[in-house]
């Protein structure tokens, strides 16, 4: 996974914080404005709980050591009580609050990358690992939250807490205050220095944690071949080299996120021994009672803490701000399947297809369709034949609009594909390919994707159909069995009758089949080549095959190879020609005929 993937474009960098922070607020927060009012309220009310309580610490010892007035000191007990439980529940109340509000916020940003990334083209992905998408989806996510969170919590309670307990110390002694100035201009210039430094470090924790992720799941997905192939020790390195790259950063972030803390404790320590050497010259040499200099300590103390998180607010903001942008990134990007749901829809009636002169490319200067053309009759089987690399899967990802070809035209019933909308187009299609793909879930719901609110009886209807519904009823579970992550708990033979009846029940007119028996044994092949008899019967066909056998009874067999059709007919006229087709159905027959090395009956047996 290369580093372009996985951070920002150089684009996002010019957004500085300010302007993140504000977008994040116009776009998602300002939504939630009544709770956040009433969070600040709550965070107004302890603030001032707190600011008050150091107040009254003054009030007691004057009470109690200067008038030795016990009422006065059980009035002011009462007041504290009171004050620290209001305490207590507005901050659950906020806290509770803030909570669900950054719930909702990550719902709905994931919510909003996952709706983004199905609107990209299949291009979009062919150079990325699928662990970066889902790195993005759970950093960029909860960060946004985070940083929304970090500027209403600095505000509401840490800016109000400390408003609070400043004025609680100028009112008790003004000259004492400035004091508490000392920590403020040196504890910026170190914090402007590190941002930067934290910026860099967040980045690369990303970086390291998309690559773990990426690990885990590779190993995870191909661990038959990993088992196969005794790859154990090596992917454990790999996944330990990973995981010590994250641990390496993180433990930079913590040395770079926590240098500050010395120099800020040692400076708070200096205003605090100031204050209190100022405060007893006072209370000892002028009289001054001694409740105004306890008073102002506990206000100075209790104010410490929120000055200092609002101090180290741009550093925790910067580390934050890197998972937005990475959040961003794929939000702002424009998307590679441009909306078209304004188009007009596909009205497949006959399933008539129709390639003329479509020339395309994966990359540029590397052409692999050159000006093809060819047409698919109505309710017939046509075949895609020929050496790989000629393009026939292309052909199918044109059709589906999976690629935009480069020149040429695409038409269904006489339709261009290309001035439909591509949802209507791809709702007249059932595809089943070689690598048959079921959602996690049971027998009964992936049959059910095939359509929208498919009935049970359909969906039996469509297992019987494809010779599938008495190896399903077999089952303890029966349709409410469950396939296993990407179907593993089937046979290949149960995968794909499952397939065909996912296709069956859309009951579209046009069926793209990609080489669905190829990894078949024969018997397993003859069970589904008679449920995709059902599937093609009076729909218009496309099928790639290389077992030339699987095809012999094709209406229509295209030889295509170069991205052209170079020869077309039916099985008994190519090999009557003696082309193309007749040398790769003899090659074909030489493999099959081809003696066994020894001991391969027993290894397949």
């Amino acid at each position: 996974m290369s580093d372009d993937h996985l951070l920002p474009s150089s684009a996002d960098e010019v957004y500085s914080a300010a302007a993140i922070v504000r977008r994040l607020f116009v776009e998602q927060g300002f939504k939630h404005w009544r709770k956040y009012l009433v969070a600040f309220t709550l965070m107004a009310i302890a603030a001032g709980a707190t600011a008050l309580s150091a107040y009254l610490v003054g009030q007691v010892i004057n009470e109690s050591h200067v008038k030795h007035n016990f009422s006065g000191v059980l009035f002011y007990g009462v007041v504290t009580l009171v004050l620290f439980s209001v305490k207590g529940f507005a901050t659950y109340g906020q806290a509770v609050l803030m909570a669900q509000i950054g719930n909702r916020m990550i719902a709905l940003n994931q919510k909003r990358v996952f709706k983004k990334l199905l609107n990209e083209s299949l291009g979009f992905f062919s150079t990325r690992h699928s662990s970066e998408f889902i790195a993005r989806l759970t950093a960029g996510a909860t960060a946004a939250t985070n940083v929304i969170n970090l500027v209403i919590s600095a505000i509401g309670r840490d800016f109000f807490s400390l408003i609070g307990l400043v004025t609680v110390m100028v009112i008790q002694d003004p000259i004492m205050s400035l004091f508490s100035l000392v920590v403020a201009p040196p504890a910026m210039i170190l914090l402007r220095r590190m941002i930067r430094r934290i910026h860099a470090i967040a980045r690369s924790q990303f970086h390291g944690g998309a690559q773990t992720i990426e690990t885990l799941q590779e190993t995870l997905q191909g661990l038959r071949i990993v088992k196969a192939f005794t790859l154990e020790d090596a992917l454990t390195q790999r996944f330990e080299r990973n995981v010590e790259t994250v641990e390496n950063e993180s433990n930079k972030m913590a040395r770079v996120a926590n240098r500050a803390s010395p120099l800020m404790e040692t400076l708070g320590g200096f205003a605090i021994s100031l204050a209190i050497i100022y405060a007893g010259y006072r209370v000892i040499k002028t009289d001054a009672a001694p409740g105004e200099f306890f008073s102002f300590i506990t206000a100075f103390l209790l104010a410490y803490e929120p000055a200092k998180r609002l101090a180290r607010l741009n550093l925790e903001l910067s580390s934050a701000l890197v998972g937005v942008r990475i959040l961003f990134d794929i939000i702002d990007s424009p998307p590679s399947e441009s909306p078209d749901d304004d188009k007009p829809a596909l009205q497949a009636t006959a399933g008539r297809i129709e390639f003329s002169n479509v020339s395309f490319g994966y990359r540029p200067d590397e052409p692999v369709l050159n000006g093809m053309s060819f047409v698919g009759e109505p309710g017939q089987l046509t075949a895609l034949v020929g050496p790989s690399g000629g393009g026939k899967s292309t052909v199918f990802n044109l059709l589906m609009r999976f690629y935009e070809m480069q020149s040429g035209t695409i038409t269904v019933d006489g339709q261009d594909i290309t001035a439909v909308s591509r949802h209507s187009l791809r709702r007249q299609i059932a595809y089943v390919g070689q690598d048959v793909f079921l959602f996690r879930g049971s027998i009964l719901e992936n049959i059910a994707f095939g359509k929208e609110n498919a009935t049970e009886a359909e969906i039996i209807a469509a297992a019987k159909a494809a010779y599938a519904h008495d190896f399903i009823s077999a089952f303890p579970a029966g349709y409410a069995t469950p396939v296993g992550e990407h179907g593993l708990q089937l046979s290949g033979g149960q995968r794909q009758r499952i397939a065909i009846a996912r296709a069956l029940i859309r009951n579209a007119p046009i069926i793209l089949l990609d080489e669905a028996t190829a990894a078949l044994d024969s018997e397993s092949e003859l069970q589904v080549r008679e449920a995709m008899d059902h599937l093609c019967e009076g729909r218009t066909t496309l099928a790639i095959a290389h077992r030339l056998h699987t095809i012999s009874h094709a209406q229509r067999i295209l030889v295509i190879e170069g991205g052209k059709v170079v020869e077309t007919g039916r099985h008994e006229e190519l090999l009557h020609k003696g082309g193309r087709y007749a040398a790769f159905y003899r090659l074909q027959l030489v493999e099959q005929d081809a003696p066994r090395p020894a001991g391969t009956r027993a290894a397949t047996g």
